[in-house]
């Protein structure tokens, strides 16, 4: 049996008048890669920064390693990598400066260079963030999450704004990360990448959780309601025939 090392029972939100987060409770296994879906105000975000202890809760709890996160959020981030959609970094450091900088915040000693190759921007040691492409700042957001060799990774939407033959490689640089026994939760708008990339998907609306499980028993369930489709689903879509004639290396 896996081990469950998140346990989020009961857990709400509130501003003023709106219930972000409504009394939601979910596990996550050891080394699973977990989805949180949900159109846009669902509350996934609001859970999310509550889980890495970037929010208050007003009830509930999460616990994480059984650390309590509410309690303990500075224990908890030690075990924590957290890559945010929108980040800003210093203008005048290189990425490996940066690395540096963020490494010299944790009590671990991680090789910038190693980081970088993990996640193919080893020739970009000595250039600036404003000169990276959008592939290549989200590949330096991962890095950053990697500094303090974090056990749990999450990731915000991590493909965003990205092409094809980005997103696909983020994708396995994803996968990479889960076979070096990390744990991920992730966020994402683009149904095919939790399809593909989750193990289970907790799919929330209006602060609720409406099901969570794998993505073929929820594709299953759907099936035996009697749910067909207008249009016959061809096992090639368009963004395949586009990596089939261009490649799939990045465009850096």
């Amino acid at each position: 049996m896996k081990k469950k090392i998140i346990k989020v029972k009961n857990l709400s939100k509130k501003y003023a008048d709106l219930q972000a987060v409504d009394h939601i409770s979910f596990e996550v296994h050891e080394n699973e890669i977990f989805g949180i879906l949900g159109p846009n105000g669902a509350g996934k975000t609001t859970t999310i920064e509550m889980m890495e202890g970037l929010r208050t809760i007003d009830s509930g709890d999460i616990k994480i390693y059984k650390i309590d996160i509410d309690r303990n959020p500075e224990k908890a981030k030690e075990i924590l990598g957290i890559q945010l959609q929108d980040s800003e970094y210093f203008d005048y450091l290189n990425l490996c400066e940066i690395l540096k900088l963020f490494g010299s915040f944790y009590s671990k000693s991680v090789d910038p260079k190693e980081i970088l190759n993990k996640v193919q921007l080893s020739t970009k040691g000595k250039s600036f963030v404003k000169e990276l492409s959008g592939g290549q700042k989200q590949r330096l957001s991962i890095a950053l999450t990697l500094m303090n060799d974090p056990k749990i990774l999450f990731l915000d939407e991590p493909t965003t704004g990205l092409d094809p033959q980005a997103r696909r490689m983020m994708w396995e640089l994803i996968e990479k990360l889960r076979h070096e026994n990390r744990t991920i939760i992730l966020t994402t708008h683009y149904m095919e990448e939790a399809e593909l990339l989750c193990d289970r998907v907790a799919i929330m609306d209006e602060g609720k959780i409406l099901e969570k499980d794998t993505p073929d028993n929820l594709i299953n369930k759907l099936l035996k309601k009697g749910f067909k489709k207008d249009i016959q689903v061809k096992e090639a879509n368009l963004e395949d025939v586009f990596i089939d004639l261009t490649g799939k290396q990045l465009r850096d």
